[in-house]
C-alpha cells in the first residue's frame, strides 16, 4: 500500500490534475491484491519550470514480462527515454505550450534537451527540419491523448491530435509541438523494437 512518504511528495507545477498509479499482485495465498495506490513516485521537470513534466509509471525488463507476487518496479537510475531492451515503458507527459524557446532551439541545444530525457542519440535536429525537437527511437509507441490538444510533426505533414485520439508511432522521426493555449497530457506506452527493409 502507499506510504505516509508516497501520498506527501510534492511534484513540479502542471495545470492538469494529478493521477494516481494503481498497482496489483497476489498475497501469500495466490489471491489479488492492491500492492500500491499512489501517484507515480519518479517525477521529472525537463528544462526546469515551464517545461514538459514526464511521469516515469512503470517499466519492464523482458518479454514475457516477469509477473510475480509483489516485487515492484524495476529500479532506473534517472529518465531514461527508450524502453528497457526486450522491455516496455508507460509514462506520462503534460506539454505546456510550446514558447520562443521550444521554436528558436539550436540544434546543439535541442540535443542537450534530448540528454535531459536520458536520450541524447535520439535528436534529429538539422537545419531545415521541421521542428528542433525532432527525434527517433527503435520503437513502437501507443500515444493515447488523455487532455488537450498536440501537434505531431514527421519529415512530411503534421497533424493535430485531440483528448481521446490515438496515435501509433512506428519508429518514425518525428516531433510533438502544443500549438495550443493549455496544457496537454498523452499517456505513452513504449515497446522495444528493431527496425528492418534499410531503416
Amino acid at each position: 500500500m502507499s506510504t505516509s512518504a508516497e501520498k506527501s511528495r510534492t511534484y513540479p507545477m502542471s495545470k492538469l490534475q494529478p493521477f494516481r498509479r494503481i498497482v496489483t499482485g497476489h498475497d501469500i495465498s495466490d489471491r489479488a491484491v492492491i500492492t500500491q495506490d499512489a501517484p507515480p513516485t519518479r517525477v521529472v521537470e525537463i528544462g526546469g519550470p515551464g517545461g514538459p513534466i514526464f511521469y516515469e509509471v512503470w517499466n519492464t525488463r523482458q518479454t514475457p514480462a516477469v509477473i510475480d507476487r509483489q516485487s515492484g518496479e524495476p529500479a532506473e537510475d534517472g529518465l531514461v527515454l527508450g524502453p528497457p531492451e526486450r522491455g516496455t515503458r508507460i509514462r506520462v507527459i503534460d506539454f505546456p505550450p510550446e514558447d520562443d524557446r521550444i521554436r528558436n532551439l539550436t540544434e546543439a541545444e535541442a540535443a542537450a534537451k534530448f540528454g535531459e530525457m536520458g536520450g541524447a542519440d535520439a535528436a534529429r535536429s538539422a537545419a531545415g527540419a521541421p521542428h528542433p525537437l525532432m527525434h527517433r527511437t527503435q520503437t513502437i509507441d501507443y500515444g493515447i491523448v488523455i487532455e488537450g490538444e498536440l501537434t505531431l510533426v514527421l519529415d512530411e505533414g503534421e497533424t493535430a491530435v485531440r483528448t481521446g485520439d490515438i496515435v501509433i508511432q512506428r519508429g518514425t522521426n518525428h516531433a510533438w509541438a502544443n500549438r495550443s493555449a493549455a496544457n496537454c497530457r498523452v499517456a505513452f506506452v513504449l515497446i522495444d523494437g528493431q527496425y528492418t527493409d534499410g531503416l
